[in-house]
């Protein structure tokens, strides 16, 4: 017989919403100066190479929506790589020691993670984790959740240790 506990994210282990909110506005920060990098360095290899039809597309072309589908390939270039690399964090994560993980605990795969990432696509969608649980559509779309590491540890930790004292009377 089974009699190992499963794990399930709760509520007293999410991060709260001002810990999401930092998390957008940490990572905000940092796409607009990997944007403003972006910039720099197709400035540059035009000036070297003599050939400024990518400048000229992107800086000079005053056009809404190649800004916009720049900045949203940017954007989801970021989440993707990043939450996909360090399996659930952003910059914005590791300062606000928060993370995303499944709702068993463990880690995202990188089908979460670009579904995150797409989600984050939608209009408005940077609001959406106002609501009462503090749970965007990012999150609720790709069925991922982001907590706060100190509590989540602590509450995996405490149900490692009873599941191992409920192997002593087992065996």
């Amino acid at each position: 017989m089974n009699h190992h506990a499963k794990y399930r994210i709760t509520q007293d282990v999410l991060a709260s919403k001002g810990k999401r909110f930092l998390n957008f506005i940490i990572d905000y920060i940092i796409l607009y100066l990997l944007s403003f990098a972006l910039g720099i360095a197709i400035a540059l290899i035009s000036e070297l190479t003599g050939s400024y039809e990518l400048y000229e597309f992107i800086a000079l072309n005053d056009n809404f929506w190649v800004s916009y589908i720049l900045g949203m390939f940017i954007w989801l270039f970021y989440y993707t790589l990043i939450e996909t690399f360090t399996k659930g964090r952003t910059i914005g994560k590791y300062i606000t020691k928060t993370t995303v993980v499944l709702f068993d605990g463990s880690k995202p795969t990188i089908n979460e993670i670009l579904i995150r990432s797409l989600c984050r696509l939608i209009p408005f969608e940077q609001f959406s984790f106002l609501g009462q649980d503090a749970k965007g559509w990012h999150d609720s779309l790709s069925k991922t959740y982001v907590v706060d590491v100190e509590k989540f540890e602590a509450k995996r930790a405490t149900m490692n240790e009873l599941n191992e004292i409920g192997k002593i009377g087992v065996d």
